[in-house]
């Protein structure tokens, strides 16, 4: 019987590149920036301006990813997180 590995701390989760979508939308005839991690189900921010779309959904994706890790439930990992590819890159 093989021993499970051991599960990455939340520093692993948080260097995962999520895909990021932004677009506009309207809501109540006001056109807003909409930021969303569409692998991360749940996790969108809405704004006047991009940039404070892409502030508040970094907020989120952090709260997100801990209630996630305390809870136990399973964490999406699309793709390795940005310090594993940074150090492959780094050694080839």
């Amino acid at each position: 019987m093989s021993v499970p590995a051991p599960r990455p701390d939340l520093a692993y989760y948080e260097a995962v590149p999520y895909l990021l979508v932004v677009e506009s939308v309207e809501r109540r005839g006001q056109w807003l920036r909409r930021a969303e991690h569409p692998e991360l189900p749940g996790c969108v921010a809405e704004a006047l301006s991009a940039v404070e779309a892409l502030a508040r959904l970094e907020q989120e994706r952090l709260h997100m990813l801990r209630r996630l890790w305390e809870g136990g439930a399973d964490i999406p990992v699309p793709r390795p997180p940005l310090r594993n590819t940074a150090r492959s890159l780094a050694t080839t």
